[in-house]
């Protein structure tokens, strides 16, 4: 028995292998197998590269997209521009920003997206940088707008990048959590950026954000790469081949775009998420100069506080699918409302209660970043979606995209505007009123609400 025993381990045991002792044909296979293991460990970690460079990366554009956004106060305080001026610069960006996304969305399908992630990163960095050295308000407003232009390459050559390197049933994850970037780079934002200009003032706050996007411009053009045949790999996905439109199938794919455009649903919905975009880029752009102006916090309280919304954003967006589909059916509309609501809620909590009580600014940031985070997945696309033709799904979100980042672009303006409109200086203090100001944000939330209501029952109309 344990003679049987010793040979069987004998034979199950595997022998070393002496390559001085094989045959040809053995050795081939063995360089074969070890070729085969070492290209599969680097596909790997090339598509680990990509895809967390790409993660990091798009945190580092929101670093230097949102470095104003510190700085407001500190830039009034000093005499170096109005409100109305501050929110004139913000909007620029965010219309740049929207064209931007449109064309550099057919520019990044045809480009090597290293070399186009890296340049947008770079030159956002340095408009940082010069933004430091400049009291022009034209010259402001110009290289803001640059940037603008500059930030809509990220998003862009991203996607392109997560669709190069991961199959379709691979995508659909890795997106979910690349998605997470830009509430990444607003809480670094709000955090590093603000914790710079408490210590060193509010050029530093542009210098911090500029070399933050220095460095994710020398991580991306190192860690993001192009596509798997520039590694010396086979595409991983291999296009469908595709027969040409029929003149029918031509007709029907123009006749679903017209469609889109003629559908009232669709446009309620645009005005819907352009509401929800003025409440989201109020607290954005202004909420930490609010709590400073209004509440009496410093620069790193208030960044802090506002640092949280985002964090929680994460949360919202990453469960908005599961809430919808297991909890109600697929249904968006219940779940727009409720968290539309709670968006409502959260900023009366937040302008509404008299004075400083940092927990109840906490929590008002919590629920108002859970709500956002649900309303720009269900309000800013899926809505659309749903009741869009289906060979017109793409119309239909640059519908609702654009209206969301005009929307975002007139608060900014229209937030500086009623802020510096209800200053007054007492005793050579500035003292603001934001009664208007908050009506205008409380406001904007619930016409978001009502107007999602209007198309409670709208179904999907497909061309006939």
């Amino acid at each position: 028995m344990l003679k049987q025993l010793i040979n069987f381990y004998k034979v199950s045991s595997p022998r070393p292998c002496n390559r001085e002792t094989l045959s040809s044909s053995d050795k081939c296979r063995l360089d074969s197998d070890t070729r085969i293991n070492s290209d599969s460990r680097r596909l790997k970690y090339l598509k680990w590269s990509t895809f967390l460079s790409a993660t990091f990366g798009y945190g580092m554009y929101y670093v230097c997209r949102l470095s104003l956004n510190v700085v407001k106060k500190p830039i009034v305080d000093e005499g170096i521009f109005s409100e109305t001026e501050l929110g004139i610069i913000g909007s620029v960006l965010f219309f740049t920003y929207a064209i931007g996304k449109f064309t550099n969305g057919f520019l990044a399908d045809r480009s090597n997206i290293n070399r186009f992630m890296t340049t947008g990163l770079l030159v956002t960095a340095l408009v940082n940088l010069c933004l430091g050295f400049t009291n022009s308000f034209i010259l402001f407003a110009i290289l803001w707008g640059i940037s603008g232009w500059f930030q809509s390459m990220g998003a862009a050559s991203c996607v392109v990048g997560l669709s190069r390197w991961f199959t379709d049933k691979e995508r659909g994850s890795y997106y979910g959590f690349w998605s997470a970037s830009h509430n990444i780079g607003e809480a670094l934002t709000f955090l590093i950026i603000a914790s710079i200009v408490s210590v060193l003032g509010w050029r530093y706050g542009f210098f911090g954000a500029g070399i933050v996007g220095l460095i994710g411009a020398l991580i991306v053009w190192k860690f993001f790469h192009d596509t798997p045949e520039s590694m010396g790999f086979p595409s991983v996905n291999v296009p469908k081949q595709k027969k040409e439109m029929s003149e029918t199938e031509t007709a029907d794919f123009n006749k679903a775009q017209r469609q889109v455009l003629l559908m009232p649903a669709i446009w309620i919905l645009a005005l819907s998420s352009a509401f929800m975009y003025i409440s989201r880029y109020a607290i954005n752009s202004w909420g930490v100069f609010y709590l400073e102006a209004q509440k009496g916090y410093s620069t790193l309280d208030a960044s802090f506080i506002i640092s949280i919304c985002p964090v929680c954003g994460i949360i919202g967006t990453m469960f908005s699918g599961v809430i919808s589909d297991k909890l109600f059916g697929g249904r968006r509309n219940v779940p727009a409302l409720i968290f539309g609501l709670m968006n409502v809620f959260a900023l009366c909590l937040f302008l509404l209660v008299p004075g400083a009580h940092f927990w109840i600014d906490v929590l008002a940031m919590v629920l108002f970043g859970l709500g956002i985070g649900v309303l720009i997945c269900f309000l800013g696309g899926l809505m659309a979606v749903d009741i869009a033709p289906r060979n017109a799904s793409g119309a239909a979100l640059g519908v609702v995209g654009i209206a969301s980042y005009i929307g975002a672009g007139l608060q900014d303006v229209m937030s500086g505007i009623l802020i510096e409109g209800q200053k007054t200086v007492q005793n050579g203090v500035d003292v603001y009123d934001f009664t208007y100001i908050n009506w205008f944000w409380i406001g904007a939330a619930l016409l978001s609400v009502l107007f999602a209501l209007l198309v409670w029952n709208a179904k999907s109309k497909e061309v006939d």
